[in-house]
């Protein structure tokens, strides 16, 4: 791999596709530090400080850093999230949605352009409830937040932030197209990635100070890279089943008679069951910021990242989620009709049927191997930072997020590579006949 990547030079468009990337991703990054108007930074920035185990803190992570200091790309990509899961969710309960998703790139682009609509209906309503919700609040010293409320100030930070994830879309969708990798992936990857510097930063800081010792983060430095690689591991890992087609004749043609397989990866929800256990219990958390009453202090007390209630409720909603959302994205009855259509077949296994539950079977016994690698890999910053002192955020949803994109990144380019070095090869191929 490492040998094609030094071939990236060699080939114009592919160039030109990483250049566009990387200048798309510079505009991001340039628009997170755009302040929205009307707001006091400085009592913004202390009033995130305590937020930092609140659901408001998960979303300044993914937003980059832009949800802190309110910029015009506050809401991020949050928004296009989670419109994209409701269409999916919506894609099992409602038959249109269910016909589009298997009309090929129409239906697709059909579902894409609802997920759009989606968005901004959404970036509206959350823009609306940051501005209502920043009235009321005030930073550490009592500071307002807001330097001048009212009306105009709700409508003009609704209009900013919703334009804002609309553009955050469109660079996304541009990255994808004119660009290298997927967008939207990529948006987040830079996101969390900016973070890593002040991090190294703050580490140097502590070794010169005398806080942390050189034998201490040589033994953690060597333990992030093997997290790494057994999450690289564990993301490429799958279990194929074996699948048999029989031969069918049509006219004088001979269809079929070959051995494939069918993969089924061991995380097949991704990251979509950490965000949405983090979400449900952070609720109570957020809710608590903005009413100060004493039980609800009390409870969001108790759901901090590091104490045992926290970590218990986390793993139990990661395995839950694991579970669900394989459930909602793959089917294995329609798995089974499809390979029955076309003739095929698991070996010893009865079409139909028994090839569903063959399938569902092991699915089942492979979530479950991926929802305890998932809670262990979103279990470890908490173990980290409570009970070794480290003194930045590694692992979990953002670790998983930030490996996944560089490989399928990776494997993009890679694909760029193979179809070029093809093509020489058939004008190669077509030269030598000529001659």
């Amino acid at each position: 791999m490492l040998e094609g990547f030094g071939n990236i030079g060699k080939i114009p468009e592919l160039q030109k596709r990483i250049l566009m990337t990387f200048l798309l991703l510079i505009v991001y990054r340039i628009g997170a530090h755009v302040p929205t108007p009307g707001i006091d930074t400085t009592a913004l920035a202390a009033y995130f400080d305590q937020a930092k185990g609140s659901l408001l803190g998960l979303f300044d992570m993914f937003a980059g850093g832009a949800l802190s200091n309110l910029s015009v790309f506050a809401l991020g990509i949050m928004p296009y999230i989670s419109a994209s899961i409701i269409l999916q969710l919506l894609t099992i309960a409602i038959p249109h949605l269910e016909r589009l998703s298997k009309e090929g790139e129409a239906g697709r682009r059909k579902i894409t352009q609802y997920t759009r609509y989606g968005t901004v209906i959404l970036s509206i309503i959350q823009g609306f409830g940051i501005a209502v919700g920043l009235e009321n609040m005030a930073g550490p010293t009592g500071a307002s937040i807001v330097i001048e409320g009212g009306w105009g100030f709700r409508f003009m930070t609704m209009i900013t932030l919703t334009a804002g994830t609309a553009f955050i879309m469109w660079l996304g969708e541009q990255i994808t197209e004119r660009g290298i990798g997927n967008g939207i992936s990529l948006i987040i990857f830079a996101g969390i990635v900016c973070r890593a510097p002040a991090a190294i930063l703050n580490t140097f800081r502590l070794l010169s100070t005398g806080e942390m010792g050189i034998f201490f983060i040589l033994i953690l430095s060597v333990m992030m890279v093997v997290v790494v690689g057994v999450i690289v591991f564990v993301e490429s890992g799958q279990r194929r089943i074996p699948v048999q087609y029989a031969k069918r004749i049509v006219g004088r043609k001979v269809y079929g008679g070959q051995s494939t397989h069918l993969p089924l990866k061991v995380n097949t929800a991704g990251v979509i069951p950490p965000i949405f256990a983090s979400s449900i219990i952070m609720f109570p958390a957020t809710i608590a910021n903005f009413i100060p009453h004493p039980w609800m202090k009390e409870v969001a007390n108790y759901l901090v990242p590091g104490r045992l209630g926290y970590e218990i409720l986390y793993v139990a909603f990661i395995i839950f989620f694991c579970y669900f959302y394989t459930a909602v994205t793959f089917n294995p009855v329609d798995v089974a009709d499809n390979m029955k259509k076309y003739g095929g077949y698991v070996p010893g296994i009865r079409p139909g049927k028994k090839t569903a539950d063959y399938i569902d079977g092991v699915l089942t016994r492979l979530t479950f191997s991926g929802a305890i690698y998932v809670s262990a890999v979103c279990v470890l910053p908490s173990i980290l930072i409570s009970y070794f002192n480290v003194p930045f955020y590694f692992g979990g949803t953002a670790l998983l997020i930030v490996v996944g994109v560089a490989l399928d990144t990776a494997g993009q380019i890679e694909t760029h590579l193979l179809t070029r070095q093809y093509e020489g090869f058939m004008k190669r191929g077509r030269l030598a006949r000529r001659r």
